[in-house]
């Protein structure tokens, strides 16, 4: 059965994190130097590898026979995976 509230909790703990990334790298790329070079550098070839993993996991999915819901909540997944460990990285 479809939880309406876990749904809602899910969403706002990936936006919460996403806004918990997103001020991090935007403190450590404003400081500059070697640090905030490496982060940017990271940032960019993250982003391209987080969406072919995405996209092959959804197409996995669709193959399996998990139609659209289940390949975009697989795809969802891999980047709520990414942006956790992001956080967690960024705020130790």
């Amino acid at each position: 059965m479809f939880n309406p509230w876990s749904a809602y909790v899910q969403f706002a703990q990936a936006a919460f994190d996403a806004n918990v990334v997103i001020t991090a790298r935007l403190m450590r790329l404003a400081s500059g130097g070697a640090l905030a070079q490496r982060e940017a550098q990271r940032m960019v070839v993250e982003k391209g590898l987080t969406l072919a993993e995405a996209q092959f996991a959804a197409a996995a999915k669709l193959m399996a026979g998990g139609g659209m819901a289940g390949a975009a909540k697989t795809a969802t997944k891999v980047y709520r995976r990414k942006v956790k460990a992001n956080r967690r990285r960024l705020v130790r």
